[in-house]
């Protein structure tokens, strides 16, 4: 069946079919269902716009994702695996967007066009125009992450100020007094992106509160320069015991700088920080860590924009998680042996 047959079959210009299945221009609601009857008495088994046709629903959200710098790390193609998982759990698909400021034209396209019912926002800065682009537009939205005035507005977050405290308490307990924060790219940094700033401004408050000596660095999200960082670190404060990441995609080169330097982990520096856990599992040993939980933060994204779209008048809602400290083995008193804790126990991050 094309739109011809189907303007013939209801009484209509082909240019009215048009425009009917593409939303382009408005389209009186008889003449809309007219359409629709036709295409339901020929059993067509209608593609993405003649849903939308029928019920003003795509069935599609965007996910609006640009990658951090080069490419996708590890931790953010789970992201997407999870959204797309839970979303076909609640039968809809999903749009990929790499687009990282409400000018790109993959956004406009999106929006523009009613490719989708409702969006997704992930790597939020702190100052982010295109929550407040979608906010003003009254489009549903949900972010993964939050803005400096989250309130109002509907997102999943992880408390990455509390996430980095907790290790550096853990650390602290250990008996680590020299201790380096590894972020992640200074480009993310200077763009206000919310994860970076947060976890800085946690490990810094809680290396204050312990009378830590500390250094931070920024880190490019690759093993080269997870290496190159390390390097640096033992550069500039050789008496380093211990450090805190935010950066998983330069993890395999920080322990392979700390091989070639001669420093057993966890005998003579411990490694922790908040990563995905299936990341944290792949080094050796495995990584003490704030295990982001990205399969629940993208079930959760989802749930809440599908709620958004059942429910307009809803008000908005938010989950701020935390998971505990899963303690492995890379981790250790200082100038000692391992800690005996088993490997799942957990340290919580508000204790």
């Amino acid at each position: 069946m094309n739109i011809g047959e189907i303007a013939r079959r209801a009484g209509v210009s082909r240019s009215t079919v048009s425009y009917a299945l593409s939303g382009k221009r408005p389209v009186s609601d008889d003449t809309r269902h007219k359409i629709q009857r036709v295409i339901d008495e020929l059993g067509y088994r209608p593609n993405a716009s003649a849903r939308a046709l029928a019920n003003g629903r795509t069935s599609t959200i965007g996910l609006v994702f640009p990658p951090a710098g080069n490419h996708y790390t590890g931790m953010q193609l789970d992201f997407i695996g999870s959204v797309v998982e839970a979303a076909a759990a609640h039968d809809y698909d999903v749009l990929l967007s790499p687009s990282g400021v409400d000018s790109d034209r993959s956004f406009q396209r999106m929006l523009g066009e009613r490719r989708v019912d409702g969006a997704i926002l992930m790597e939020i800065r702190l100052e982010d125009d295109r929550v407040d682009h979608l906010a003003a537009l009254g489009f549903p939205s949900v972010a993964i992450g939050r803005t400096a005035h989250p309130e109002g507005t509907w997102w999943v977050g992880l408390d990455h100020t509390a996430l980095a405290g907790a290790c550096v308490h853990h650390l602290a307990d250990l008996g680590h007094r020299r201790v380096a924060f590894v972020n992640r790219p200074e480009q993310l940094l200077r763009a206000g992106y919310e994860s970076a700033h947060h976890g800085l401004d946690g490990f810094t408050k809680a290396a204050a509160e312990r009378g830590l000596a500390v250094r931070t660095y920024c880190c490019g999200d690759d093993a080269a320069s997870g290496q190159a960082c390390l390097e640096q670190i033992l550069r500039d404060e050789p008496a380093t015991t211990a450090l805190v990441t935010l950066n998983e995609a330069a993890l395999g080169g920080i322990y392979r700088g700390l091989s070639v330097a001669g420093r057993h982990v966890p005998r003579d520096f411990s490694v922790t920080g908040v990563v995905a856990g299936r990341w944290a599992e792949t080094v050796t040993p495995q990584l003490t860590a704030a295990d982001v939980p990205a399969e629940q933060m993208g079930r959760l994204a989802v749930e809440l924009l599908v709620e958004r779209l059942d429910q307009p008048g809803a008000a908005a809602r938010h989950h701020l998680l935390a998971p505990p400290i899963s303690l492995r083995a890379s981790t250790g008193p200082a100038g000692g042996t391992p800690s005996a804790q088993a490997p799942g126990s957990g340290v919580d991050p508000h204790s």
